[in-house]
């Protein structure tokens, strides 16, 4: 597996903006090893100029990396009402994805006119070389195991696959162990990783479908309480998963993106299991 560091790790708090320059936090990434940077709209997206994201792309491959993975919109992340229109006129986000030098796109499904939309957005990248991936993530058609493979169906698209992330399976009272990643090896694309402790009095809140308002308190992926990242792990492994592995989360709130970045890698680097 190779390790990719999400743009979100140096993100404000309103997910549109850098706390530091794009320059900087790719360079951390690769002094600290990371093989890919996973881009957000925060950092370069659907509003910034092609040549700013062309020059942007010469900033990633000079430090000999890569984008992994691109989220060409800031409503995607935000997962408001709003989230799911590029799928109606995903040309823009391919344009990003091209300017990057990266062949895959988060997108975003809350309703179930968005599985037409989601087919007709699949035809169209695919014609370019491009996928599209949806994260496990609350409130969206991909919130329970279950019926994310059955939205993965119906789409029926081979470059129309899947972000595995445990945290919001964790929300949402899911298993996220081997068994399920056996269940989603057929359309894994991407994994994110972040970590949420659960709490009934826990300081922050955020709304599911499936369970209502779940407390819980955001956490470094290397603290305890939250994810099992020894069963992401060793699922991921019993896979044969050999993709790209992002640090996905939000430090905001915690430390600053240096040691965010270091921190990140020196736990995950301890499993044994990642590139060098």
């Amino acid at each position: 597996m190779k390790l990719s560091l999400s743009v979100r790790v140096a993100e404000a708090a309103c997910k549109t903006k850098l706390n530091i320059p794009f320059e900087e936090l790719v360079h951390l990434a690769r002094e600290m090893g990371y093989h890919a940077i996973c881009m957000r709209a925060s950092a370069g997206g659907l509003l910034t100029p092609r040549d700013e994201l062309e020059k942007m792309r010469r900033i990633v491959e000079d430090e000999d990396l890569i984008v992994s993975m691109v989220t060409a919109d800031s409503d995607v992340p935000l997962n408001n009402e709003q989230g799911p229109n590029s799928l109606q006129n995903i040309g823009p986000s391919l344009d990003v994805a091209e300017a990057l030098g990266c062949d895959l796109i988060r997108v975003c499904l809350k309703t179930e006119e968005d599985i037409d939309h989601s087919r007709r957005a699949a035809d169209l990248a695919g014609e370019r070389g491009i996928r599209l991936a949806h994260q496990c993530h609350i409130e969206t058609l991909f919130e329970q195991v279950d019926r994310s493979i059955e939205v993965l169906e119906q789409i029926g698209r081979k470059n129309f696959g899947l972000i595995y992330e445990p945290a919001n399976l964790l929300m949402c009272d899911e298993p996220y162990g081997a068994e399920v990643l056996e269940k989603f090896k057929p359309w894994l694309m991407n994994v994110y990783v972040q970590n949420h402790r659960l709490d009934p009095e826990g300081p922050d809140v955020l709304g599911t479908w499936c369970q209502g308002p779940v407390r819980f308190h955001h956490i470094p992926i290397w603290d305890a309480g939250g994810v099992e990242f020894n069963q992401v792990i060793e699922g991921l492994q019993h896979i044969n998963y050999d993709g790209y592995f992002t640090v996905h989360q939000a430090y905001a709130w915690l430390m600053g993106p240096r040691e965010a970045a270091a921190e990140s890698i020196r736990y995950l680097r301890s499993f044994g299991c990642f590139d060098r």
